[in-house]
């Protein structure tokens, strides 16, 4: 009678705790397969320049081609200013073969102008390399925040998965021996909550490679251009003031090959200004809406007017479980086995409720009466040792057998496990932690990381324009009266006639 009595109390709160686990998973799918608000229609270059019409993902290598490729005017012009300079050079070397002149006519008159002209586009480029490495590094060190935050998220969530799975484990230990079928049950919800587990770790590890990846390969790339830009450049004032000609070409050459890097870089901030303002769009977009954002199937949360009626419907069983409890304890003291004589030891008992009875059914652990005693210590009211007289068992506190006493304590342990994760399961219904990060990273990142991208990326094209304004100098510099031509290897001698 006894075991049938706990079942009949205690199965009702696990049979709805069970089953809202399914119901929650459900909603979780169904918001990441709804219809998001912001899609995108870019060229795709990995579907044959097809637009691609999806949403922000960074695990999906078409969204991430089709965002590279908005920087290809940069990759272009970066293509045809190596192109233009590969004929130029031919050009200039065939011609010199043949016996033509390739320097410009002599504008001695306007050196001063073509000096000073090249003494400011040189300081300019100074300037404009060393502002780009400091945005860059910059931009670096908001990236990192930013990725910080976003793998936060994902780590909160799992902190408080695991506390929920060792809690569940530990009900199922203490349950096994008196309820087979509720920890069969409480294993299945342990084996999904570990396969989410799974998919939130495979999301923290894959967006903070794809971050660190991106961010980093580009930090290294514009620092060792731009080092070696500078070094260039101030070698080049150096030439300047020597009017050393041989190494104009030099100068001239290595000036062309850094100015097709630089607007490749262009090209490349391009695309991460455009990645950032995409995932702070994305951002903003679940912060007002989770199961209608780009980001619900990568960090899914449940329906908020599901998940209210699904955390009031659990306070509201254990409220009325705890009700029960304490209106039929003299029920419950003969059920167990507890004489007259022990229950008037044992005195009145009532047992903590901690939720609310408005229809919310809050959680307030804290308004508990001072007399009332949480439901984890109600084997402690029992007793399973012989004893000789009742003074001793009322100051031993247990009054059943070790049998009994061992389920009762089982049960109530289990109980109160449950109400210790009560709060944990509010967050992940609730998606407390990932709303809360989301809100702070479109407060108080956001605005900061689309400035540095976007800065990044104008400095970067005008230090990209100033180059080849710079080597358009630098060629009239080094073509004006530079001397007769060689004899011609293509005309004929007198002599061969």
């Amino acid at each position: 009678m006894l075991n049938s009595t706990n079942r009949f109390l205690f199965l009702p709160f696990f049979f709805f705790f069970l089953i809202s686990v399914p119901s929650f998973q459900q909603k979780c799918l169904a918001s990441a397969s709804s219809l998001h608000e912001r899609s995108f229609h870019r060229p795709d270059p990995l579907r044959h320049f097809k637009n691609y019409n999806g949403d922000f993902d960074v695990r999906n290598k078409h969204y991430v081609a089709s965002a590279a490729f908005t920087g290809v005017h940069g990759y272009a012009f970066a293509c045809v200013w190596l192109l233009c300079g590969l004929a130029l050079a031919i050009f200039m070397i065939v011609k010199y073969l043949c016996g033509g002149s390739v320097s410009l006519p002599c504008l001695n008159h306007y050196y001063l102008h073509i000096f000073f002209l090249l003494l400011f586009f040189t300081s300019l480029a100074i300037v404009a390399s060393s502002f780009v490495l400091a945005t860059s590094q910059k931009t670096l060190r908001r990236t990192e925040k930013l990725k910080e935050s976003v793998v936060g998220i994902g780590e909160d969530a799992l902190g408080t998965i695991s506390k929920v799975i060792k809690t569940t484990n530990q009900m199922q230990f203490l349950l096994l021996p008196y309820n087979p079928q509720i920890c069969a049950s409480l294993n299945s919800t342990t084996q999904d909550l570990r396969s989410n587990s799974r998919v939130i770790r495979r999301f923290i590890d894959k967006s903070g490679q794809s971050i660190d990846k991106a961010t980093h390969t580009s930090y290294i790339a514009h620092f060792v251009v731009l080092t070696i830009n500078l070094v260039t450049l101030v070698a080049a004032l150096v030439l300047m003031l020597l009017h050393w000609r041989p190494g104009f070409i030099i100068i001239i050459f290595c000036f062309w090959i850094l100015t097709s890097l630089c607007w490749f870089l262009t090209g490349f901030d391009f695309f991460l200004n455009t990645f950032a303002d995409d995932a702070c769009s994305a951002f903003e977009d679940f912060e007002e809406n989770p199961q209608n954002s780009s980001l619900g199937s990568m960090l899914p949360c449940i329906d908020e007017s599901f998940s209210g009626k699904l955390i009031a419907n659990i306070g509201y069983t254990i409220h009325r479980f705890i009700v029960e409890l304490n209106t039929n304890m003299s029920v419950i003291y003969r059920l167990l086995g507890i004489s007259e004589e022990n229950e008037e030891l044992m005195g009145a008992i009532k047992i903590c409720d901690p939720f609310s009875g408005a229809l919310n059914f809050s959680y307030v652990p804290q308004s508990c009466p001072q007399d009332a005693i949480r439901i984890g210590d109600l084997s402690k009211i029992t007793c399973h040792k012989e004893v000789s007289t009742r003074e001793e068992c009322r100051k031993e506190g247990r009054f059943l057998p070790e049998a009994s006493y061992n389920m009762a304590h089982a049960y109530s342990r289990s109980i109160q496990d449950l109400l210790d994760i009560y709060p944990d399961l509010q967050t992940l219904a609730k998606c407390t932690v990932v709303k809360n990060k989301v809100a702070e990273i479109v407060s108080h990142q956001c605005r900061p990381i689309r400035m540095s991208t976007k800065l990044l990326w104008s400095s970067m094209l005008s230090l990209s324009i100033i180059m080849v304004v710079l080597v358009f100098t630098w060629l009239v510099e080094a073509l004006q009266c530079s001397g007769k031509p060689p004899p011609s290897i293509c005309s004929r001698s007198p002599r061969s006639i």
